[in-house]
């Protein structure tokens, strides 16, 4: 029989690394399972912040793959001020770490560049897309974004071709996303941010959320949303991983990025106190980081009772990450700490759940992840005030790391396989 094509409209795709890469690439490499044929539209140049060459290795051989020029700011910004390659991961100084050149950058970057700076994609990809579709005969495109100036493709198509169907994915919110408030956008600039996400919501024939919250709030804007969240694949964390050994030392492990909109400031005082108060927990603990860490929250770490206490590998490769999950005891997430950021659930909590590691959570109150812990009995999920209860649990797990019977647990995860997930994508698609 043969296979339904499926245009996937992405800005991030292999050697591009992180998180926001893996999702389609994964529904990628099993929709030939469900009878999909997926062909992979995406920048010929484009400008990512982190690289992972090992990801090549789960690009389906033979895809189809249709690239054109995309221009882009960002270079220009990064000459005017380093700290502007921030932006590209959606992170930036706050508070009193801006300094002026940091504040006019993200007002230019909010105000100017609508959705975003790689929106000079939109128009000479929507030209060339109606003609590629109608050609290949294909029906079917996905927008995945952030960048949502993707979604603006998607928008831009529907428009032209009415019998489109189109589904946006939206990998994390648009307006609702933690960092908005932060665009220092005039009033007629957020006002065109919301009639553009308007837009997609009532156009799109479906809107993927990555988590339940974000589902239920697309649908109150308007959206046929449906959840599908990210997860993790058995390839990566499957056969391979199984006799890892833990180090000899307890280790908190933090895997990602870490930006200052989400520092736990209450764990680094809850584990500095540890350290002065408990020999034990001093003699034997270690804080290791993979990824990048922003340096103004490496700098504070490094400048407490911690700073003998880390170990900071830095970014490595998808694959080499998986690997310090499994040497790990307790493994950290952390989301932003507002009310509207409930319903982010950050993509590596799936792996982490593989790993069968205890999980060690901070985000707003009755939060996604909250649940997903709760019912995969994973680990705990705190909020930023906490302090006192968080020396609790750790000082619980330490202590049953101490005499041998800190247990794994991959109990109740098989719904966040890829494989299962695919499955319900293309469930939605009939």
């Amino acid at each position: 029989m043969e296979h339904k094509k499926i245009l996937i409209i992405t800005y991030y795709w292999p050697p591009a690394g992180g998180p926001g890469v893996q999702r389609w690439l994964k529904f990628a490499k099993y929709l030939p399972d469900f009878g999909w044929k997926p062909i992979i539209y995406t920048p010929e140049n484009p400008s990512y912040p982190l690289l992972d060459e090992t990801l090549m290795k789960d690009v389906p051989e033979n895809i189809e793959m249709v690239r054109t020029k995309i221009w882009e700011p960002y270079q220009l910004a990064e000459k005017l001020n380093k700290s502007n390659k921030k932006f590209k991961a959606g992170q930036f100084d706050v508070g009193k770490n801006q300094s002026w050149k940091s504040k006019l950058s993200i007002w230019v970057r909010g105000n100017f560049f609508i959705p975003d700076a790689r929106v000079f994609w939109v128009k000479p990809s929507v030209t060339f897309l109606e003609k590629y579709l109608k050609e290949n005969n294909i029906d079917t495109i996905v927008t995945s974004g952030p960048p949502h100036s993707l979604h603006l493709i998607g928008l831009g198509l529907k428009s032209k071709i009415p019998n489109l169907k189109w589904i946006a994915d939206f990998r994390d919110p648009w307006t609702e996303i933690s960092y908005y408030k932060h665009l220092k956008l005039t009033k007629s600039s957020d006002k065109k941010h919301r009639q553009l996400e308007s837009a997609v919501f009532k156009n799109a024939d479906i809107t993927l959320a990555t988590s339940y919250t974000d589902a239920e709030n697309f649908r109150k804007a308007g959206a046929n949303a449906v959840c599908i969240t990210n997860g993790f694949d058995e390839s990566d964390s499957g056969e391979k991983m199984k006799g890892q050994k833990a180090e000899n030392k307890f280790t908190l492990s933090y895997i990602g990025v870490l930006e200052q909109l989400r520092n736990p400031e209450n764990l680094w005082k809850a584990l500095d106190e540890l350290i002065k108060e408990n020999t034990e927990f001093a003699a034997d603990f270690t804080l290791k980081f993979v990824g990048r860490i922003d340096d103004k929250i490496l700098h504070t770490i490094e400048n407490s009772s911690l700073k003998n206490h880390i170990v900071n590998l830095g970014y490595l490769a998808h694959g080499k990450a998986v690997e310090e999950m499994q040497t790990s005891d307790l493994l950290l997430i952390t989301n932003f700490p507002n009310e509207s950021s409930k319903g982010i659930i950050p993509g590596k909590i799936f792996e982490y759940l593989a790993s069968g590691k205890q999980i060690l959570s901070f985000g707003p109150e009755k939060a996604d992840v909250a649940k997903i812990l709760e019912e995969t009995e994973a680990g705990k999920h705190f909020n930023y005030q906490d302090t006192e209860t968080v020396k609790k649990f750790i000082l619980e797990k330490f202590n049953l790391w101490k005499n041998g019977s800190l247990l794994e647990n991959t109990q109740h995860i098989e719904q966040f396989s890829r494989r299962n997930l695919t499955r319900q994508l293309t469930e939605a698609l009939k």
